[in-house]
């Protein structure tokens, strides 16, 4: 078992959420259960799966959470880059949001890979 308040990548993605809290804010009243509700869900989403998969018995099965928080992290990309296309975010925002999320994705696989060894 890991504790997943001590691991960088539960820590980093956390920050992120909120990240993605603030961008979304800015976002029109229209999007609220659009764009802006699928964008902090999986936000959401990577932190707890790495939460919920530090408590499993196995690395295998934490490594199974893992892949779930990945998958989560590209449907964000894939958010901001539509939300980018619409003009809901600015090209500042949607650069500083994707390089960070693509940093958390490297951490994540890299701490992946060490799970399956």
């Amino acid at each position: 078992m890991h504790r997943f308040k001590e691991l960088e990548i539960w820590k980093r993605s956390r920050l992120f959420c909120s990240d993605i809290y603030n961008a979304t804010s800015q976002f029109p009243e229209s999007e609220k259960f659009g764009l802006t509700n699928q964008l902090r869900r999986a936000s959401i989403s990577i932190a707890s799966n790495i939460a919920e998969g530090s408590s499993r018995k196995s690395n295998i099965d934490f490594a199974r959470f893992i892949e779930v928080a990945i998958g989560s992290a590209y449907e964000i990309e894939t958010q901001l880059l539509i939300s980018a296309d619409l003009n809901l975010l600015s090209e500042e925002d949607q650069n500083h949001l994707i390089s960070e999320l693509n940093q958390i994705i490297k951490m994540i696989s890299k701490f992946k890979s060490s799970l399956i060894v």
